[in-house]
């Protein structure tokens, strides 16, 4: 037969071989499948391959993560940003700085906000409050969660800075932290 097709024994057994190669993983490439989807395409091919040595298949990462390459399967990890807006939760003040981010002496316009950073796969909160005289930092709060005590602890020591009876605005995003009843 194979003298009729011209083709040469070698050539014969290496398609032959790539053949088998291609079923040799179609039970496994199934369940790669359905974890995937059963999941909602969360899981990479290092959860598929712990996923597949608890249903009791014994595979390497490299070949999970080779035969998802070949059915188009990639891991969606959706990055979530920090958002401080939750609604109305109190009280929201009126906006005296109208977009005027100019003052022409130290202490009579600050504005404050939470910032968050990712540093070294952990993320940090910062709370600063600046002045808008020559943008120094008054007073600032790093914490590892955003929770309210951290903008109460930036206003006190703020405060602890300046005298009484000064007529200072302070401008926020007017986010959760700062709608709240004690702030």
């Amino acid at each position: 037969m194979l003298k009729y097709a011209e083709v040469t024994r070698s050539t014969f057994y290496y398609q032959l071989n790539k053949i088998k190669e291609l079923d040799k993983y179609k039970e496994i490439k199934e369940e790669i499948t359905a974890i995937y989807h059963e999941n909602k395409g969360r899981y990479g091919y290092r959860r598929i391959t712990l996923e597949l040595h608890n249903r009791g298949f014994c595979i390497n990462h490299k070949t999970v993560r080779k035969l998802m390459k070949e059915l188009g399967l990639q891991c969606f990890v959706r990055v979530q940003k920090y958002k401080s807006y939750k609604g109305e939760v109190g009280k929201i003040c009126d906006n005296l700085l109208n977009r005027e981010f100019e003052a022409e002496e130290p202490n009579q316009k600050w504005v404050t906000d939470v910032t968050v950073f990712k540093v070294h796969n952990e993320k940090l909160y910062l709370s600063p409050i600046v002045d808008l005289f020559n943008g120094e930092v008054v007073s600032f709060n790093l914490s590892r969660h955003p929770v309210f005590a951290q903008v109460v602890d930036m206003l006190e020591k703020a405060f602890n800075k300046i005298p009484n009876h000064t007529n200072l605005i302070l401008h926020s995003d007017q986010g959760w932290k700062y709608q709240m009843k004690q702030y």
